[in-house]
């Protein structure tokens, strides 16, 4: 039997509520040379009768048992059953626009089986998105091109796990999803960013992303601040002006503490803190000095890592250093 271009790897667990209506949203798809991987991992209400009816009107639907527990074992267990060339991500409560498959296809094949594609989204339901998640959704949705993408890969993960399109043989050959402790998607992000895998993103809204008090980014400490810092700081040397290990961490807040910690947890040195109040020059933290900006004119042999989550901080420190001379990857790198 043929393959079929595509195959939807779609893990689920207890996803009765809103099961159906991300399967018929895939179900609908323009593109329709696909197969649709069901992934069950324990599920103990009725998605998965919803599966198997769905299995029963569409052949394109393959319901199968999660070879381990959890959603890493259900990915990999989806990964080694799919058999199309390409992997569409999908969650059981998303909702994926007609064209969705169609448009990151085509968009993969121009660009090669070393790259991730993307689309925008739209978070729903309006009176559940919080003012937080709707900026992280205008700034994700902002990064189109893969340089752009490459630039911002350490502030967030620019990549929702439910919109990744990707090569199954390659990702496979990357060693799947490999992290339980932390988040695994952006972990792999990370991993094939550092073996020159590129980013790039379909300039449409495609997928209409649900927000949820249950969503497992919400409850599971694997995705909490640290956590995040943690894979950062054990990718942030694959940068070429981070790979001496030594840097200046532009802040002093409790995120540059916890990203300083991760980072001399991974053999960096930090040379200082650098925070604009006089107030907390000569301080220590994590045994190194505070210092203010004056301490970065003239050094750009010392490679800067931005640290603070203050509203605008970001875009401050970078004028700044724009103002310095110094330039974006090669003087300095945004990791908040």
């Amino acid at each position: 039997m043929r393959s079929p271009a595509v195959s939807v790897l779609l893990p689920f667990r207890n996803a009765e509520q809103y099961f159906n209506e991300a399967l018929v949203s895939i179900a609908g798809q323009t593109f329709t040379d696909i197969e649709v991987v069901l992934i069950n991992d324990s599920s103990e209400d009725s998605s998965i009768l919803l599966a198997e009816d769905w299995c029963l009107k569409d052949s394109r639907f393959i319901l199968v048992n999660n070879a381990g527990t959890g959603l890493v074992d259900a990915l990999n267990t989806g990964l080694e059953r799919c058999s199309g060339d390409w992997i569409a991500r999908m969650d059981a409560d998303d909702i994926s626009l007609p064209e969705r498959i169609e448009k990151q296809h085509r968009l993969a094949v121009s660009m090669g089986s070393m790259t991730v594609v993307s689309c925008q989204v739209r978070s729903f339901p309006d009176n559940v998105v919080t003012r937080g998640y709707r900026l992280y959704e205008r700034w994700l949705n902002s990064l189109i091109e893969p340089e752009e993408i490459e630039k911002n890969l350490f502030i967030e993960s620019p990549v929702p796990h439910p919109t990744a399109f990707f090569h199954r043989q390659n990702i496979l050959a990357e060693g799947g999803y490999t992290e339980r402790e932390l988040p695994e998607d952006y972990e792999l992000w990370l991993r094939l960013w550092s073996r020159d895998y590129r980013f790039t993103r379909v300039p449409e809204v495609l997928l209409k992303w649900r927000d949820h008090a249950d969503r497992l980014s919400r409850t599971s400490s694997a995705y909490s601040l640290t956590s995040f810092y943690t894979l950062k700081a054990k990718y942030l040397e694959h940068v070429p002006c981070m790979s001496g290990k030594i840097v200046y961490l532009a802040g002093s807040g409790q995120t540059a503490r916890r990203l300083g910690k991760c980072l001399q947890d991974k053999g960096f040195h930090i040379e200082a803190f650098i925070d604009p109040s006089e107030s907390r020059e000569g301080m220590l933290l994590r045994g190194r000095p505070v210092r203010g900006p004056s301490e970065l004119s003239g050094r750009p042999d010392i490679p800067v890592v931005i640290a603070s989550r203050l509203p605008g901080a970001r875009k401050s420190i970078m004028e700044y250093l724009d103002g310095l001379g110094f330039v974006e990857w090669e003087n300095y790198v945004a990791c908040s």
